[in-house]
């Protein structure tokens, strides 16, 4: 399992979000990644997804 983190921006740049979780590859950290971000009713606002080794696999302004 490989871990990712999941952060969240307002407008201002203020962190809503900033949680860790763990997956077994890339594809699926996205999957859960949009499924948190729709569950807390993130899917809209500026959010990245990114690898423990800071590779970025979501991203939306």
């Amino acid at each position: 399992m490989k871990n990712f983190v999941i952060t969240v921006f307002s407008k201002t740049g203020e962190k809503l979000l900033d949680e860790s979780f763990s997956a077994p590859n890339d594809e699926e950290a996205k999957n859960i990644g949009r499924q948190k971000l729709e569950e807390k009713g993130f899917s809209d606002y500026t959010h990245r997804c990114v690898t423990e080794d800071a590779r970025l696999l979501l991203f939306h302004r």
